[in-house]
């Protein structure tokens, strides 16, 4: 029997929402995600070793629900590093109406393509990955391909209750100053926006499209985070959180942005 959303508890009129699962996962495994970090610098990965090198092909980085672009500045160092042509999201803080900030993303990918003359390279974290995901179904004529890192973005998202629990947050207090876009139905399957139909009853991909995913992921149940495909899937060894910055993700992405397609 499916678990009763916490929404229930606020007389949220989107409770009944199958699209969103709590799910116990090991939250407390994400205090470690410092040794993740460390992991990163000690690494013959992190200057660029034993990695495919990149020829000024255009990145954009997405970060996760609650994050904002600071949160990807190791990752958006080292893709520079290794010879690619990095590019922030400029979405703000990753805490507002997705599809709205999938508008913001389409634009930073616009731009990426039109300085480069080159279909964009696309990597999300969590829920980055899922937007990511939603402007490369929408507009495959600018992205090359989507590589996610720990998006739960199969079925339904599963995800720890403390997650959920922070999106129903921000959806009642929607008219601050964080989250001005929201809408009553946002973080829901109950919305009928461009980005959760992307997320719920996709179309067939036509770029090509990765995930990461660790089985010690503490914010999301990471069976939801991989392709039906085995041959797409790159698994890892790290937090959720550590996803940004640990050695086996960024071996992972640098084969996955240098494979041919």
């Amino acid at each position: 029997m499916r678990e009763t959303t916490l929404s229930a508890a606020y007389g949220d009129p989107f409770a009944d929402d199958p699209s969103l699962q709590p799910i116990n996962t090991p939250l407390w495994r994400e205090t470690f995600f410092a040794f993740d970090w460390l992991a990163l610098r000690s690494s013959p990965v992190y200057y660029g070793c034993g990695v495919p090198l990149g020829n000024g092909e255009p990145v954009v980085l997405v970060p996760g629900f609650l994050a904002s672009d600071a949160s990807l500045v190791e990752l958006y160092g080292w893709l520079a590093r290794i010879g690619y042509r990095p590019y922030f999201s400029n979405i703000g803080r990753n805490a507002d109406c997705p599809d709205h900030l999938g508008t913001a993303l389409l634009g930073t990918v616009q731009q990426a393509h039109a300085e480069t003359g080159q279909r964009v390279r696309l990597i999300g974290h969590s829920l980055g990955g899922m937007l990511c995901r939603s402007v490369a179904l929408e507009y495959p004529e600018y992205v090359d391909r989507v590589i996610s890192m720990g998006s739960p973005f199969k079925d339904a998202v599963r995800a720890h209750p403390v997650v959920l629990a922070a999106s129903e947050a921000l959806r009642r207090g929607r008219n601050s100053s964080v989250g001005r876009n929201l809408k009553p139905a946002c973080f829901s399957g109950n919305c009928t926006c461009t980005f959760v139909r992307n997320m719920l009853a996709p179309e067939a991909y036509q770029v090509g499209h990765f995930a990461i995913y660790s089985k010690y992921d503490g914010v999301v149940d990471w069976p939801s985070c991989i392709e039906d495909d085995p041959a797409l899937n790159d698994e890892v060894n790290c937090t959720h959180i550590g996803m940004a910055f640990h050695p086996g993700v960024y071996r992972a992405l640098g084969q996955r942005l240098a494979q041919r397609l």
